[in-house]
């Protein structure tokens, strides 16, 4: 059952990044996201980059409270947040953004439609008329653009 609701929250976790990306990070804090579409910050990091403690913060919670508990369903929960962090690390800022390089010659179709939607959302330098704010799932037509290919 832990493993059925880390899953789940995994899972759930894509609709509540798009939710906070459109809403939040292309919102009220827009100052802490900005960085990452007009490229101001010089460094290697960026104020955006801030959002990993941000969301982290609740899940390294959750899982002190569940372990605390005797790993009751706080910790398969705040264990389902972090997977989900880290391969939105993985795939956001190694695979996409090349911070490391790595698959950078990829022909998957998979990864290819994540890839061609993030840049979509990447042509909007600003907080306003956005579009692709998921991460693991996009518009269908991506995935089309690569699957269908003969």
């Amino acid at each position: 059952m832990n493993i059925l609701l880390l899953l789940v929250t995994f899972f759930l976790m894509e609709g509540a990044t798009w939710i906070i990306h459109k809403y939040v990070m292309h919102g009220f804090l827009w100052a802490l996201h900005r960085d990452h579409h007009d490229h101001s910050n010089e460094g290697h990091l960026e104020r955006n980059d801030w959002f990993f403690v941000i969301f982290a913060l609740p899940a390294i919670v959750l899982m002190y409270l569940g372990a605390e508990q005797g790993f009751n369903h706080l910790f398969y929960i705040g264990l389902g947040i972090t997977l989900y962090g880290m391969a939105y690390f993985f795939v956001h800022d190694i695979f996409i953004h090349q911070r490391i390089s790595l698959l950078r010659n990829t022909e998957n179709p998979y990864l290819l439609a994540i890839r061609r939607a993030h840049k979509q959302h990447h042509k909007h330098t600003g907080k306003e008329d956005g579009e692709c704010f998921g991460f693991l799932w996009v518009p269908v037509k991506y995935f089309k653009m690569y699957f269908n290919k003969k």
